[in-house]
This record gives C-alpha cells, structure tokens and sequence, in this order.
C-alpha cells in the first residue's frame, strides 16, 4: 500500500503506521486520517499482520485536530470532522482483534491523546505529555475521550482531565493507569517495536478474542460476560495454537504460535 502521509510497514507480523506531518506536531488533516483508516483496514483483513503499532514522526505523537483545515472557508462541519474522520479510527482500533500498541513519542493532545488512549498497550517517551485540549478552545472530547476515561481512571480523575485541559507527563499518566511504560526517549521505539515483536509471535487468535471479552464487559452485567467467556473460551479452544500450547507444554518446550 502507498500512502502520501502517514508510513506504513509490515515486517516479521508487526504493522507499523507512522504519523508524518512533523511540522505541523502530525495534527490531523482528513488526507491522513484517511489513510489511517486504509491502514487500519489493511490490519483487519490482512493474516500477515499480527500486531499493530501506531507512532509519530518527530517530537510530537499527535496535536490532535489540524485547525487551519477546521477554519478553512470551505471546511467541514465539526460533526462531520468526528463522524467522517475520528469515529471510524476508534471503531477500527477495537475491532481489530489483534493487539494495538500506540508509542507516545512526543505531545498527544486532544484527539491524539484519545487515540493512544484507545489503543490496546500505551507506551510513552519520559518527554511526552497527554493533554485534553478540547476544553481550551470551547469543545468537548471526542475521539473515545468520554467513553474511556472514566472506565480507565475513574469518573473524578476524567472529570479534572477533561475540564482543566492541563498537560500531564508520561510518568503521571502511568500513574494513574494510562501508560504501561514509560522509556527514556531515546528508547522508545527499540522498546515499542521489541514488545510489538514479542505480541506478533503470541496467539494472535487468543490475543483478538480477549480483546473482544474486554470490549464486550464494558456494557455486560456478570451473568452475560460469564457466557461471553464461554462461547469465546470455546472458539480459543479450537486453534491450532491453543493445540500448540498444550502440546509444548507437555513435551517441555516453546511453544511455536502461528496465529491460527
């Protein structure tokens, strides 16, 4: 695939989608936020894709909404911006049911902090910073911002987050729940891409219908999640890597997963 902003790659199972408008801190302009979206697809459909990660060129990860395009003469609505542009990234990102890793690299404001927020396994540079923008300029969050993170950090936490608009460093935000890890900058990505490697050689199967538990408990009650974990423990117990699993397991050695 070709794209004219965003890198796309795949090697050794791992999807690598880079953000690369650095001189504009890779704010979303609808030219990228298409792309991501054909990426996105790609990693859906595609069985040579295993895990995805998601980064940005530059200092920064994402500022969010490029707001000369949202000012143009001939702009968009801002309803359309999120319905044409934003939604479509969040609901790819969790259908996908392979792991998707974002690597925070710089600033991720407003819906690029949502964005990594939605993703599977956040990672981050000790100079990023996570800031909900949204309310400097009169606006709500979008992007997820409002769906997960009350469930990630609590009703109050997201309440100071979204209302103050005030920037948080990486080490905050592992703090409170939002990063997995946090590197020196300059290991970023020899970390990102080393977990990323090491998730492409998991069960991809087992991986994606775990995902699926976790999307499918934030609007179940115990009874149905319980039977969700039922029919999706079914499904894992017909791979070949759970036969895999069991299988080295039992002759004492690694086990070698195919995604199948």
């Amino acid at each position: 695939m070709e794209f004219n902003i965003i890198d796309f790659t795949v090697d050794s199972g791992v999807a690598t989608i880079i953000l690369n408008r650095p001189d504009k801190l890779n704010s979303f302009n609808t030219e990228m936020a298409l792309e991501v979206q054909q990426a996105l697809d790609y990693c859906m459909e595609n069985s040579n894709v295993r895990c995805v990660l998601i980064t940005g060129a530059g200092r920064g990860f994402c500022a969010g909404q490029d707001l000369e395009e949202a000012i143009a003469p001939d702009a968009a609505s801002i309803e359309e911006h999120v319905e044409n542009k934003y939604n479509p990234m969040v609901r790819k990102i969790r259908a996908i049911e392979k792991p998707v890793i974002a690597a925070v690299n710089g600033v991720a404001a407003g819906a690029g902090a949502n964005l990594a927020f939605c993703c599977d396994i956040v990672l981050a540079a000790e100079s990023a910073k996570f800031i909900q923008s949204f309310i400097n300029i009169g606006l709500v969050p979008d992007t997820g911002g409002t769906y997960f993170l009350p469930r990630l950090i609590g009703f109050h936490r997201a309440t100071v987050l979204t209302m103050l608009g005030e920037k948080m460093s990486a080490h905050e935000a592992k703090e409170l729940g939002l990063v997995y890890q946090v590197f020196p900058d300059e290991q970023l990505m020899e970390g990102a891409v080393a977990l990323a490697l090491r998730m492409a050689q998991m069960p991809t199967r087992g991986l994606g219908l775990t995902k699926k538990a976790l999307n499918l408990s934030l609007g179940h009650d115990l009874e149905q999640q319980l039977e969700v974990e039922k029919e999706l423990q079914g499904a894992a117990g017909r791979t070949a890597d759970n036969a895999e699993g069991i299988n080295a397991f039992l002759e004492k050695r690694k086990p070698v997963f195919t995604g199948e």
